[in-house]
């Protein structure tokens, strides 16, 4: 039986580029010498350390770029609040989403059963495997998920017929 998955996945190589370029431009930017504010990877998220709120959202708009650029969806990130880290220095924690979570999972198996298309969704640990005895059903079922705008990037793999 025809099928494939959906699935949310950022590629770590590219995340890992993009932080490289962000903390390479902070270092030679005018506006950053002499200041405490730093980038820092550690593979499952990503911390901006910053003087103040200007700097912080100079730092926040380079890392968002960068992303962009290396075609990381700026929907994988996560960015946390910005809290104080002490000696005038602030912190925000930016993760990365890998995987359907629960809730996102539940939303999209609903809007696919809402669209009366002739599929079958199903949660499988974090991803949606979908079937159906028609190719064309799957390939309306993959226009129709991609148009509804979910809160995390969306790919397809594993089309199987």
């Amino acid at each position: 039986m025809p099928s494939f998955d959906i699935i949310s996945e950022v590629n770590t190589q590219e995340v890992d580029n993009a932080v490289n370029q962000a903390i390479k431009e902070i270092e030679q930017r005018y506006d950053f010498r002499g200041s405490k504010c730093e980038i820092k990877w550690d593979k499952k998220e990503i911390i901006i350390l910053g003087d103040d709120e200007y700097k912080m959202g100079a730092m926040k708009d380079i890392l968002q770029t960068k992303m962009h650029r290396r075609s990381v969806d700026i929907k994988s990130l996560d960015f946390g609040p910005v809290e104080p880290a002490g000696g005038n220095i602030q912190r925000q924690l930016v993760k990365i989403k890998q995987g359907l979570e629960k809730e996102v999972a539940k939303d999209i198996v609903k809007a696919i059963k809402d669209s009366k298309l002739k599929v079958q969704p199903q949660i499988m640990d974090d991803k949606v495997r979908v079937t159906s005895k028609s190719i064309d059903e799957l390939q309306s079922t993959m226009a129709f998920v991609k148009g509804q705008g979910f809160s995390v990037p969306l790919q397809f793999e594993n089309m199987r017929s």
